[in-house]
C-alpha cells in the first residue's frame, strides 16, 4: 500500500493563508502519507513542499496540469469539480473519495438571497450539477456531521445510486459515505507568531478578548456578537470583541461591510470592536487563539446553518478556548451538550451578551479538562480513519456509476464547456471557483 499514488484536489489554495477547504487538504495529507505518496494540487498556491508534502499549484479555468496526475493517481480525494475536471475524474482508473463536508450549495443561495434572478438560477443549477456528477462518479463519500450524511443519502436516493446490491452488502451504507469532520492537530496547541496587540494595535494590553477566530462571510451574522459586546462593556469596558481574519472574496463583502458599518454607528471600531485587515496564516493563528478568554461565533437562522460544520470552532477546542455560539448546527449542539462553553438563540444579542457575561466569569481553565477531550475526539489522526480504511481496502466496486451521469447534467456540462469564457464571467461575481 506504501506505492499507492494519492491526489487531493483542493478548490482552494494551499499554503501559508488558508482557508477551511486549504486547511483540510494540508491535514488530510498529513494523515495520508502513511499510505502512499501524496500529492496536493491546488490552484494559485506556491509550487514546492510542505512538511514534505508535494504542492502543485494549477488554473482553476484552465487544469490541464492536473491531467497526468489524476491519470497516475491510484486514489483521487477532492470535493464535486467543475466540468471538465469532473469529466477526467469519471474516466479515470482510480478509486476516488468526493468530499462533501461543505455543503455549497446553501451557501450559494445565502450568497445571493438579495440578488435574485436568472444568475443565481445558473449558478445554483451548475452547481447542483457538479454535485449530481459527483454522486455518479465517487467510489466513496465522506461528509462532516450525520446531518449531513442524511442529506446526501437522501441526494444519492433521488438519483437512484441507492440499490439493494448494495444495501445487501452493508445495511448502514458506511462502506459508501463516512462522516469524516474537520479536525485539529494532534500535537498541543503552543503560541507561534505575532500576538493579536502586535497585529492589531488598538487592541489595549489588559483587553480581556472575545476573539471571532474565522472569516466573515454573508452567511453569517457578526452583527449579533456586536451588539453583545457593546452590552457588555457597559458594565466592563475592557471587553473587546476582535475579528480576526478579513477577506476581499466576493461572499464576504455584505457581511464585512455589515459589521463595519455597526461597529462605527455605536462608537466601537477600534475602540472596543476590531477588525484585522489582513488574513492571519495558519501556522500563526495559535498567537491569536491563546491570546483570546473566548471565542464567538454566530449565524442566522437558515438551511445553510442546519448543514453547516463551523471549522474554526474546532481550533477552539485544540487552544482550549471556550465557545459561545449560535444554536442551529451541529457543532452548537455538541458545544452545550459537552460544556465547552454556550450556545444560544440566533439573533438574540441579550442571550448572547449573558453567555459571553457567564463564560468570561468561569474562566478559561474552568473549560479546559472538557476542552482537552473535545480536541483529542477530534484530532486529525482520528477522524481521518474512514479514508485510511478505503485506502487501506480492497473491496471497492469502482467504476459502477461513472457512465450514468442525468442527460440533463451532460448537457448543461458541454455547454459550459464550449461557452467556458461566458461561465468565467459568472465566475467572478460568484461565492465558490469553478475551473
Amino acid at each position: 500500500m506504501s506505492s499507492q499514488q494519492i491526489l487531493i484536489i483542493s478548490t482552494s489554495p494551499v499554503g501559508a493563508s488558508m482557508g477551511g477547504v486549504g486547511i483540510r487538504a494540508l491535514e488530510l495529507a498529513r494523515v495520508l502519507r502513511a499510505q502512499g505518496d501524496v500529492t496536493i494540487a491546488a490552484p494559485d498556491s506556491l509550487a514546492g513542499k510542505i512538511d514534505g508534502i508535494r504542492v502543485v499549484s494549477y488554473v482553476h479555468r484552465a487544469p490541464a496540469a492536473l491531467k497526468p496526475l489524476v491519470a497516475s493517481a491510484d486514489v483521487i480525494v477532492a470535493q464535486p469539480q467543475w466540468p471538465a475536471l469532473a469529466a477526467w475524474l469519471r474516466r479515470s482508473r482510480a478509486r476516488i473519495v468526493f468530499d462533501l463536508y461543505d455543503p455549497e450549495i446553501f451557501e450559494n443561495l445565502e450568497h445571493f438571497v438579495h440578488t435574485p434572478g436568472r444568475l443565481t438560477g445558473l449558478w445554483t443549477s451548475l452547481t447542483l450539477d457538479r454535485l449530481t456528477s459527483a454522486l455518479h462518479a465517487g467510489d466513496m463519500f465522506v461528509c462532516a456531521t450525520e446531518a449531513q450524511r442524511d442529506l446526501w443519502l437522501g441526494t444519492m436516493l433521488g438519483e437512484r445510486l441507492i440499490n439493494a446490491a448494495e444495501y445487501a452488502r452493508d445495511p448502514t451504507l458506511h462502506h459508501r459515505i463516512a462522516v469524516v469532520p474537520f479536525g485539529v492537530p494532534d500535537e498541543p496547541c503552543v503560541a507561534q507568531g505575532p500576538s493579536i496587540h502586535e497585529v492589531i494595535p488598538s487592541v489595549p494590553a489588559n483587553a480581556r478578548i472575545v476573539l471571532w477566530n474565522g472569516g466573515l462571510w454573508n452567511w453569517l451574522d457578526p452583527l449579533t456578537p456586536i451588539r453583545a459586546v457593546a452590552m457588555i462593556r457597559e458594565r466592563h469596558p475592557d471587553v473587546h470583541l476582535v475579528f480576526m481574519g478579513a477577506s476581499s472574496h466576493a461572499a464576504a463583502a455584505r457581511a464585512s461591510a455589515s459589521a463595519h458599518e455597526l461597529a462605527t454607528s455605536l462608537g466601537l471600531l477600534g475602540n472596543g470592536v476590531h477588525f484585522n485587515t489582513e488574513w492571519v496564516p495558519y501556522e500563526e493563528r495559535s498567537a491569536f487563539l491563546m491570546g483570546a478568554e473566548c471565542s464567538v461565533s454566530a449565524h442566522h437562522d437558515h438551511l445553510e446553518t442546519r448543514f453547516a460544520f463551523r471549522t474554526r470552532v474546532l481550533d477552539c477546542f485544540w487552544s482550549g478556548l471556550p465557545v459561545v455560539c449560535s444554536h442551529g448546527d451541529a457543532l452548537a449542539d455538541y458545544v452545550d451538550r459537552h460544556d465547552l462553553g454556550a450556545a444560544v438563540p440566533a439573533d438574540d444579542a441579550p442571550a448572547m451578551a449573558a453567555a459571553l457575561d457567564r463564560v468570561l466569569a468561569r474562566g478559561r481553565a474552568d473549560y479546559a479538562a472538557h476542552l482537552a477531550d473535545a480536541a483529542a475526539e477530534h484530532a486529525w489522526s482520528r477522524v481521518a480513519r474512514p479514508i485510511v480504511e478505503f485506502i487501506e481496502g480492497s473491496n471497492v466496486v469502482g467504476q459502477r456509476h461513472r457512465s450514468h451521469v442525468p442527460v440533463g447534467v451532460r448537457t448543461r456540462s458541454r455547454a459550459y464547456r464550449v461557452l467556458r469564457a461566458g461561465a468565467n464571467a459568472l465566475h467572478r461575481g460568484s461565492p465558490t471557483q469553478g475551473d
